[in-house]
């Protein structure tokens, strides 16, 4: 597993996105964890934008899963804070998003434990002093 850290202030987060994707590959899947306002939804607008997502991004909080187009695909968005068990998310078929080749980006994922591929970036987003915010990078 390797470790990536990095802070930003919000004007920095379209550069930030591009670094991430560029340390990720050829990972893509990405699971996001934080404190609720940390900025999980705010970067994956930033990630789908530096994919060629045009138009409005947004948080899947009740749909589950938001698709878009981007310039190389299709990008899926996940948001499983509301799941009240894993078998949601696997009834809704999240095992075939995941393992589509398509970016997914996957909020929340600490509701589905037993669900998640065996290949990803985990990006931990925690929020600092001032608007500073922190991300720790693990690949496995």
């Amino acid at each position: 597993m390797s470790h990536t850290a990095i802070s930003y202030q919000l004007p920095d987060i379209d550069a930030v996105a591009r670094q991430l994707l560029q340390i990720s590959s050829p990972h893509k899947i990405f699971l996001f964890y934080g404190e609720m306002g940390a900025g999980k939804t705010t970067l994956i607008k930033a990630l789908c934008k530096a994919l060629g997502v045009e138009g409005t991004t947004s948080s899947p909080t009740f749909s589950l899963v938001n698709e878009y187009v981007g310039k190389d695909g299709k990008i899926y968005h996940f948001d499983f804070y509301r799941l009240k068990k894993q078998e949601e998310a696997l009834d809704m078929g999240c095992e075939e998003y995941f393992y589509s080749g398509s970016y997914c980006f996957i909020e929340w994922p600490e509701k589905i434990p037993d669900l998640l591929p065996e290949h990803y970036t985990e990006v931990r987003i925690a929020e600092q002093a001032g608007g500073l915010r922190q991300i720790t990078l693990t690949q496995a």
